[in-house]
């Protein structure tokens, strides 16, 4: 069964901002560093580790996935956000959903241009890791902590996302 269809669209700040933020370094740099030889683009991204967490720094490998590739879980975390920087350049899906009373609504998919990565904000349903390409190597910040912090959520109908 083929699914009720999604469309990835690009990634553009203004569209992602209520589920997070876009972290890449576009237009002007906040200033320069390192004896003028760095640009800085400062604050990208909301941090949140909620009370009783730290920060963590983790590396995550992916496989790729296939397109369409089959959306059938979510997933949130309300303890924290969660940040997925690249370590390639390379295109990814980024997949959220809005919250209707603790469940995820429609999703929304967007495609990450080369050098873009995400921040989660707490409680924010998103797919999993969905990279286009390998390898898939991402540094991820988020949420260190002995509370739980992840929910999932299967959904009845699959959807199938396109680009």
């Amino acid at each position: 069964m083929r699914g009720d269809v999604i469309r990835a669209e690009p990634l553009t700040p203004e569209a992602f901002a209520p589920f997070g933020d876009v972290i890449a370094a576009g237009g002007k740099a906040d200033r320069l560093i390192n004896q003028g030889m760095c640009e800085r683009f400062h604050d990208l991204a909301r941090l949140d580790f909620g009370p009783g967490g730290r920060a963590g720094i983790s590396l995550f490998r992916a496989r790729a996935r296939a397109l369409p590739y089959r959306l059938e879980m979510l997933e949130r975390h309300p303890e924290g956000s969660q940040a997925f920087i690249p370590m390639q350049e390379a295109p990814f899906l980024v997949i959220v959903a809005p919250d209707d009373a603790g469940r995820p609504a429609r999703p929304r998919a967007f495609l990450t241009a080369p050098g873009q990565g995400v921040n989660y904000l707490r409680g924010t349903w998103h797919g999993v890791l969905t990279p286009l390409s390998e390898p898939a190597l991402f540094a991820v910040i988020d949420r260190i902590g002995d509370t739980p912090n992840l929910e999932e959520h299967w959904l009845e109908n699959p959807y199938m996302v396109e680009i």
